[in-house]
């Protein structure tokens, strides 16, 4: 019995080592060498100021800037999540009406809204708009900065620079992250002051 016992503290002690400290560290460790960016949380930074991480949205309000997917926690890190809401939810349905109102009234050009502009994601954190919705926003932003005619035409092709395609080229749908796409804005056309 004692030898029984001996041999399974051994092995959860040389397990817990193996798993907790030794694997942990070569991750880490090849992470770090192979995947910097990654590893380090993919952080953006505008100068020596950082601004965010491609990895998780930011609420953008500014008129000058392309918005991101709306938020049920309001891109609340901790926690994040979605709101469970079914279809048949009224609260849904009047949230997703004052969103449509807001958008039409902001986009007077425009008839229809985009769907990832209506509906919050599933984390609460969605980065990401579809070329759709960003292209849906380019008349406001093109205002709100003031942009000439040469301007607008730069505008639209940085929108159709910053278009990913599908991972692998196969998983997912196109998109666009929002907020490497104001980054760009800044650095094309300034930094709006307030």
């Amino acid at each position: 019995m004692l030898q029984t016992s001996f041999i399974a503290l051994r092995t959860l002690l040389i397990l817990t080592f193996i798993t907790g400290v030794f694997y942990p560290i070569v991750v880490t460790g090849f992470g770090e060498k192979l995947f910097r960016f990654n590893a380090n949380g993919s952080l953006l930074y505008q100068g020596d100021k950082l601004v965010g991480s491609e990895l998780i949205g930011q609420k953008f309000t500014k008129r000058e800037y392309f918005w991101s997917r709306p938020s049920s926690v309001d891109y609340a890190t901790v926690p994040s999540g979605a709101s469970n809401q079914s279809a048949t939810n009224a609260y849904l349905k009047k949230s997703v009406e004052e969103r449509r109102a807001l958008l039409l009234k902001e986009h007077p050009d425009q008839k229809v809204v985009p769907a990832d502009l209506l509906f919050a994601s599933g984390s609460g954190l969605d980065p990401h708009i579809s070329p759709e919705a960003a292209r849906f926003q380019i008349h406001r932003v093109a205002n709100a900065r003031k942009l000439n005619a040469e301007q607008i035409s730069r505008l639209n092709e940085i929108l159709a620079s910053s278009i990913e395609k599908p991972s692998l080229g196969y998983i997912g749908e196109k998109r666009v992250n929002v907020l490497r796409l104001n980054l760009k804005l800044d650095q094309e056309f300034g930094r709006i002051k307030e």
